[in-house]
């Protein structure tokens, strides 16, 4: 598995937010590469009938929208999950080729990762979070970096469980 280095190229606070979390988010299409499309779909948790690679890389993709599109800039939420089915990003990523499902989180990332770069990170959001408040840019790539990291251990677990391979 490859991954991109994490040490950033300027020591400023927003260069070393971004880098944190685009390495984040290589680690966790990295933690993909060579999963056979079958494998990619196969819950291996009893407990967790969600929990698959597939869901999980659909679901980073979705919680980066949700964060950035939805919070942060105030636009209305079109994500798949539902008050009946809130998890359903991770059921419906089942459905789809894994290639897929990582081409789309890689092109949300890119969206991002300029919506990011043209805000400062004082930059309140639009909707407020628990209790009414608006977080800022930098309290969301904090979020965005925490949730991707506690993710790529759910699928060091998975990869490890689905084939051996570690790392």
């Amino acid at each position: 598995m490859t991954r991109i280095d994490d040490t950033p190229t300027a020591w400023d606070e927003r260069t070393q937010l971004t880098t944190f979390l685009d390495y984040a988010r290589d680690t966790a299409r990295a933690k993909c590469d060579g999963v056979s499309a079958e494998d990619a779909r196969r819950a291996l948790l009893p407990g967790s009938p969600l929990m698959t690679l597939s869901g999980l890389v659909n679901h980073l993709r979705w919680v980066e929208y949700y964060w950035f599109r939805v919070v942060f800039l105030g636009e209305e939420d079109q994500g798949p999950w539902t008050e009946e089915d809130p998890d359903r990003e991770m059921r419906i990523a089942v459905d789809f080729p894994l290639a897929t499902l990582l081409r789309e989180y890689a092109q949300e990332s890119a969206r991002h990762r300029e919506l990011v770069a043209a805000h400062a990170l004082d930059v309140r959001a639009e909707r407020p979070v628990r209790d009414g408040v608006h977080v800022d840019l930098r309290w969301i790539l904090h979020h965005l970096t925490e949730e991707t990291a506690r993710h790529n251990g759910h699928l060091d677990i998975l990869r490890e469980l689905l084939d051996g391979t570690t790392g």
